[in-house]
């Protein structure tokens, strides 16, 4: 199998992967509860991603061997070189925001047109799928959630992603093409951690133009570890809330 090949059912698994395991998380939920809010809550998709960052790290690790490479080496860390790439880190976070947001304001704006803030109200937040879980219940998960969701999974798809995939596409496709694919297959895989079916279509386009955003700034670069920075902050501040949010209903101030 080709490099090109071998990517693109790296892309493909971890499509199918998170597609199961956030229907499988709905289910459980849904069997536990009652609840049938689809998507699931986003803690409980964001908590069910363990097994498959786990299964994807080891499969890249692999084909990398494979290719005479490691994950170190892919990633591209260097001694000593650490503070200057947290920097680069935080400033492509700045960088990568204006395209996200651009994304979110124009998807919400075809779609509801002058109705876009007020749609914002209900876009982003499903009030059924929040009820789901007991305040003690959503602080432990919480908790498992931020460890396991914020270290790990922004390494993870940086590696598949712009890592692995892009660079194996790009021996064998044009750069266009290869950072396209990466990058609708980034913002696919996002659709199943969106608070509503509203957002769903917000999200996927958010996240591509991230993903390709992204996708050429690693090309240009020539770098992975100031991404996965990038990559890390924001896993980290998106997961937080799974924490302070219920352990300030616990403490009644809401």
């Amino acid at each position: 199998m080709s490099s090109a090949r071998r990517a693109f059912a790296l892309l493909l698994t971890r499509l199918l992967l998170v597609a199961g395991v956030t229907v499988i998380a709905w289910a459980l939920v849904a069997r536990l509860s009652g609840e049938l809010s689809f998507p699931p809550n986003p803690m409980i998709a964001a908590l069910s991603l363990l097994p498959v960052n786990v299964i994807c790290l080891v499969i890249a690790s692999r084909m990398l061997r494979a290719e005479g490479q490691s994950i170190r080496e892919l990633v591209g860390y260097r001694h000593g070189a650490l503070g200057r790439d947290i920097a680069w880190g935080i400033l492509w976070l700045v960088v990568l925001f204006i395209p996200f947001i651009i994304g979110i304001m124009g998807t919400a704006f075809v779609l509801h047109g002058a109705e876009t803030f007020d749609a914002f109200e209900t876009m982003f937040y499903n009030p059924d799928a929040a009820a789901v879980i007991p305040s003690a219940a959503a602080l432990v998960l919480g908790i498992v959630t931020f460890v396991t969701f914020a270290p790990l999974n922004a390494p993870t798809e940086e590696i598949v992603f712009r890592g692995y995939a892009q660079s194996r596409l790009s021996a064998s496709w044009s750069p266009a093409a290869a950072i396209a694919v990466s990058s609708i297959a980034f913002g696919l895989q996002h659709a199943f951690f969106a608070p509503t079916v509203d957002a769903m279509a917000v999200y996927v386009v958010a996240f591509t133009l991230w993903g390709a955003c992204s996708a050429i700034i690693v090309r240009r670069q020539g770098r992975l570890l100031p991404v996965i920075i990038a990559h890390v902050i924001v896993n980290v501040f998106t997961s937080a809330p799974a924490i302070v949010f219920p352990a300030l209903m616990i403490a009644g101030v809401f």
